[in-house]
């Protein structure tokens, strides 16, 4: 089992950054995905970003403005958010699949005026 806790939403700019930390409750070194996802009110949850062992992707509409990366000793996951624009307003999601289970976080709040 592992638990996933987000941090770092907020409101925030256009042309501003966040940084979103994910904090795993176990070693995250054998999680055979990680990623973060974001749902817009009145949409489907969609893929922002995954690490697997295989590659980094990033979906279209963030790829070169987000960055996802991960520091193994502190179990925590993090997602670099630069020139963010109003349409990346979401509650942001930390996943981990481990290849039985897959798991979530609460979620945290991103505001992007314009």
């Amino acid at each position: 089992q592992v638990q996933l806790v987000e941090s770092g939403g907020g409101l925030v700019q256009a042309g501003g950054s966040l940084r979103l930390s994910c904090a795993a409750s176990a070693n995250i070194i054998s999680i055979n995905a990680m990623g973060w996802y974001r749902q817009a009110p009145g949409k489907q949850r969609e893929l922002v970003a995954q690490l697997t062992a295989a590659a980094m992707t990033y979906t279209d509409s963030v790829r070169g403005r987000f960055t996802l990366s991960r520091d193994i000793a502190k179990r925590t996951m993090y997602l670099q958010m630069n020139n963010l624009k109003p349409e990346d307003t979401a509650v942001y999601y930390c996943n981990a699949d481990n290849g039985v289970k897959q798991f979530w976080g609460q979620g945290t709040q991103v505001t992007v005026s314009s």
